[in-house]
């Protein structure tokens, strides 16, 4: 079994994420042959996949959801963050070996990263995470990130022979991106009330994290500033789990959540709520 990643040994952390899709079987058949998870259960109206006996993503059918505006609150993106360079390299020349378009690949000075979209248009980034030795950063303590373009042909030659047979043992979901419609309101909900830490800004943008990791949430607002809550019965992203391995942590994000006066459901999963945007957020321990 792999090291555990340097993400999920933070305070908190994203662990699982929920999209509600119309067409499930054509979904799901691309998170399985394209971006290589398995599946772990398929009752009725949702699959449950992953990697490893993780649980990463659940696909809610709803054949009659109305297709989420790209305007819209949600999701930006769903990055599986593989163990390294060497399995996204593999996961790479699968891509290329299927002929499959990517829709970007950049090289953000902590990471290497790659990204697509599935068939109803949610995103999906996979990345390696350089050694967090390795990152830079700035006076204050935040994180140095950039975008810059990240060579494919070189990243294509440290792939192994041997076939691709999946989503590499120990990834896992190592941030969220979600689309918000006012920065300085994502800001004030997630570091205020969650507790997260402000690691990096771009225009637009802001990136958050705990434990020093470089994000494991980022939120913007390049296609949907000024967004409000997501609509009733919409496909995209329905919520996340964020999973504390503080518990002390957890107890004071419970304590600040009561003093805003947001509702929290107690479920088998854990304490579940709404942020600004109508997302459901499911804290878990």
């Amino acid at each position: 079994m792999p090291a555990e990643l340097f993400a999920l040994t933070r305070p908190a952390h994203v662990a699982h994420v929920q999209l509600v899709v119309s067409d499930l079987d054509r979904v799901s058949g691309y998170y399985q042959s394209v971006i290589g998870l398995r599946v772990m259960d398929e009752g009725g109206s949702a699959h449950v996949l992953g990697v490893g006996g993780r649980p990463l993503l659940t696909l809610l059918h709803r054949p009659d959801a109305a297709r989420a505006p790209r305007q819209a609150a949600g999701l930006f993106h769903t990055a599986f963050l593989v163990p390294g360079r060497t399995e996204l390299a593999h996961w790479l020349s699968h891509a290329a070996a299927t002929g499959l378009r990517l829709d970007g690949a950049s090289d953000h000075l902590v990471s290497e990263a790659l990204y697509l979209t599935d068939p109803e248009g949610n995103g999906i980034e996979i990345y390696r995470d350089r050694p967090p030795e390795e990152w830079p950063h700035n006076a204050d303590g935040t994180v140095a990130m950039a975008t810059e373009r990240l060579d494919l042909q070189a990243l294509l030659a440290d792939a192994p022979q041997s076939a691709w047979n999946g989503m590499a043992e120990g990834t896992a979901i190592g941030h969220i991106h979600l689309q918000v419609g006012d920065v300085p309101q994502a800001e004030a909900f997630y570091r205020d009330v969650l507790g997260l830490k402000v690691m990096a800004h771009y225009p637009g943008a802001s990136f958050l994290a705990t434990g020093g990791y470089h994000h494991h949430l980022a939120a913007n607002i390049w296609n949907s500033r000024g967004a409000g809550p997501r609509a009733e019965n919409m496909t995209g992203l329905a919520g996340y789990t964020l999973h504390f391995n503080d518990r002390t942590m957890l107890a004071t994000t419970l304590a600040n959540l009561e003093a805003q006066q947001i509702a929290i459901a107690q479920t088998t999963e854990g304490h579940r709520f709404l942020d600004p945007w109508g997302i459901a957020i499911t804290l878990s321990a």
